[in-house]
């Protein structure tokens, strides 16, 4: 059904393009996520994709530059229905009436002839949310009447890939030699040491044959953390970092921490991820600022950490601005995005302090604040300043 309606909407406009147009408002309806794209043959093409329950939807925007490549760009729609746009990341995103306008950030501005830029918004509707039809990009319809790309295609900008390459930390852990972590992996406890143990494990790995396994212990002083030695202060402008992660008990409703980033920009103190009420959160040593706020709304703006399978956490980390994103798997999550426009519940906190981040290293582990112990296990690790996929 979804490849049916996605190859309906995207041919030339024909007589039974309103019978699509109802057949996706129908899905809509119904809870689906449906995608929906424009014209292909046009200075532009948009991939809407949405999730949609009653009363609320999130939407994530994958734009495709088929015109002369461009440093900034401005995408405009209108809603058909009464959506409220209340929040976004990766764009800028206003509206004023049934019109919205999404610009770009410092980062993703610059798009290349077959370019791609992604973002995503939340919002909220109440009697009907169809999805829009009339995409224009700087000005240019993406519905069939743009200048109409090259007969020469030119090389487009991929998507992030899963192999890490030239990253500064592209590892497996399968260089280990003995259960002792080494080589390019120190075991550290940055304030002091417990119970907690980590060792380099060879019956659970996400692929290969090793993977790094901490024993977390409940109680402020049973730090127990594996060091990447790399230097990480001229990853950038964006740090991206992956990895790949599985745990056995469920987060707890007090704080925990599972990765550590030492940040200049705090005298060395450093930037945390781990969880609190159940959900996953950035944490910020100096003030202790959580993101999301942690209020009911705002830890349902998060995501719990699923336990007992293996899971990919992706971070993007802006070294220029106050700004980070998170995605648990291809799920860009609500409450672990800032991008330093304020939004209630998420990031009142986050943005007290505008010094932009500078991670100088990482650290993979377990650090308890009160109960809550963990076994965990992590794999395929990458940092890097080109994003880097599942």
């Amino acid at each position: 059904m979804r490849t049916f309606l996605r190859r309906l909407l995207r041919r030339p406009r024909r007589p039974w393009t309103a019978a699509a147009s109802l057949m996706a408002a129908a899905l809509l309806a119904s809870g689906f996520t449906v995608l929906s794209a424009s014209g292909a043959e046009s200075g532009c093409r948009v991939d809407y994709t949405v999730n949609q329950w009653t009363g609320g939807y999130t939407a994530q925007l994958k734009v495709t530059n088929l015109g002369p490549a461009v440093t900034s760009w401005r995408l405009t729609w209108t809603y058909a229905g009464d959506q409220q746009v209340t929040s976004a990341w990766n764009a800028t995103v206003t509206q004023t009436g049934s019109s919205v306008v999404a610009v770009n950030t410092n980062w993703n501005g610059a798009l290349a002839t077959g370019g791609t830029a992604d973002f995503g918004l939340q919002g909220t509707w109440r009697s009907s949310a169809p999805a829009p039809a009339d995409f224009a990009l700087n000005g240019v319809s993406c519905g069939g009447t743009g200048t109409p790309p090259p007969t020469t295609t030119p090389p487009s900008t991929p998507p992030p890939s899963a192999d890490c390459g030239s990253a500064v930390i592209c590892s497996g852990f399968e260089d280990q030699t003995g259960t002792t972590p080494s080589g390019a992996w120190r075991f550290t406890a940055p304030d002091c040491q417990g119970t907690g143990t980590a060792a380099v494990d060879t019956a659970v790995a996400h692929s290969g044959g090793r993977s790094l396994r901490v024993d977390g212990r409940a109680g402020y002083c049973n730090h127990a953390f594996v060091a990447a030695t790399a230097d990480l202060s001229s990853v950038g402008p964006v740090m991206y970092v992956r990895m790949w992660v599985r745990h056995t008990t469920a987060l707890p409703a007090a704080h925990v921490t599972f990765v550590s980033l030492p940040d200049s920009s705090q005298g060395g103190r450093s930037l945390r991820v781990g969880g609190q009420n159940g959900a996953l959160q950035w944490n910020r040593e100096t003030d202790d600022a959580t993101l999301p706020a942690q209020s009911p709304t705002g830890v349902a703006l998060s995501r719990p950490l699923p336990t007992g399978s293996w899971q990919c956490l992706r971070f993007a980390i802006d070294t220029s601005a106050p700004k980070l994103d998170t995605w648990l798997g291809d799920e860009q999550v609500p409450g672990l995005h800032a991008d330093g426009v304020p939004t209630q519940d998420v990031d009142q906190q986050w943005l007290a302090r505008t010094t932009p981040p500078r991670p100088t290293a990482l650290r993979l582990g377990w650090e308890s604040y009160g109960t809550g112990d963990d076994t965990l296990w992590f794999d395929d690790v990458a940092v890097g300043s080109s994003p880097i996929g599942c």
